[in-house]
């Protein structure tokens, strides 16, 4: 089943599309649908917003509750007309999935039968820390929880004052606590390559703050971002002056070889990848790269990841460069 994006209607979702997705907690490779909801936004945005983030754009103040499950129908409906059931379903919306004023009790309820009507075996959701309680509604239902949540960094001072996340290490510490205790599974959010660190900075803290999860048994799961240029976020405004560019692949590549080191379970879907908003290296490898990445997110084998080109020195250099420039550098006329 092909992506399919939706024009701005109430009844359809953002987006939803099929793919593979790594079922960690049995240890195989399962269909997954994923479905992009048009939601009220994100709570957070209203109140300040994060440095990087643009989803806020497909919301729509005017969404009911009734427009959401209409949404949800819809899939439905495309799924039995392919004949297709995945055992893993992911639900996205422009902030959390557990805020009652994004989704009410009522509808977060109709999600739930929708899983388990289509046979699934899994949901996985996003949510802030201050909403994660409300995950307790799942319990005696019959699939697996995952909640990822959007920590970023384990540095308060990069997730709060750089990237304006508004949570503090301890208060995304306790909703993992609370969540691994009660049986869900943890998903965390890792960002590469925040705004004002530099390339090798933000290596470094990608890996520490892997280190700290999995040390402490935070996170079943790391899910390293890789920063994409979305419209209307400060991060886009920097780019545009060329005080910004998005990380290499060959650095994302580092980080999830440093973590599978350690014994990590770390995923990266490569957003735009190669292309000028996205992480990208010489131009010529790119896409070979990003594929890369895909196929090491489901086999966790690290040999995927061993993609040659003469770029690599190209990018040995621009983490020296930028050390000292403190600004994107330009090699061979791609910066």
């Amino acid at each position: 089943m092909a992506n399919k994006r939706n024009p701005r209607n109430l009844d359809r979702p953002v987006s939803f599309w099929l793919n593979k997705e790594l079922f960690w907690e049995k240890n195989r490779v399962e269909d997954c649908v994923t479905i992009i909801l048009r939601t009220k936004g994100c709570h957070w945005y209203e109140k300040a917003g994060c440095i990087m983030c643009g989803y806020n754009v497909e919301s729509d103040k005017h969404i009911t509750q009734q427009n959401v499950l209409n949404q949800l129908d819809f899939v439905r409906k495309e799924l039995e007309k392919f004949n297709k059931f995945p055992k893993i379903v992911k639900v996205f919306t422009s902030g959390s999935f557990f805020d009652s004023s994004e989704l009410s009790n009522e509808t977060r309820s109709e999600f739930y039968v929708f899983v388990e009507e289509i046979g699934a075996e899994k949901l996985i959701v996003e949510s802030r820390p201050e909403f994660v309680k409300n995950a307790k509604e799942v319990f005696g239902r019959d699939f697996i929880l995952e909640v990822g949540v959007g920590l970023e960094s384990a540095n308060d001072f990069i997730r709060n004052k750089i990237i304006n996340k508004g949570f503090t290490f301890e208060s995304f510490s306790e909703a993992s606590r609370f969540l691994k205790d009660n049986g869900f599974s943890v998903k965390v959010y890792l960002l590469l390559k925040p705004p004002f660190i530099s390339e090798s900075e933000a290596i470094h803290d990608a890996v520490a703050s892997s280190k700290i999860l999995i040390e402490r048994g935070l996170a079943d799961l790391i899910s390293l971002n890789l920063m994409n240029i979305q419209s209307g976020t400060e991060v886009e405004r920097l780019w545009r002056r060329g005080f910004y560019r998005p990380p290499w692949l060959w650095s994302a590549a580092k980080v999830l070889k440093e973590v599978k080191e350690m014994n990590g379970l770390i995923i990266s879907d490569p957003v735009a990848a190669g292309k000028r908003r996205g992480p990208c290296n010489c131009g010529k490898c790119d896409n070979k790269f990003a594929e890369g990445i895909k196929r090491f997110s489901l086999s966790q084998n690290s040999r995927e990841l061993n993609v040659r080109c003469e770029c690599k020195e190209w990018w040995e250099d621009y983490l020296l460069a930028e050390e000292i420039s403190r600004l994107p550098v330009t090699f061979r006329g791609r910066s």
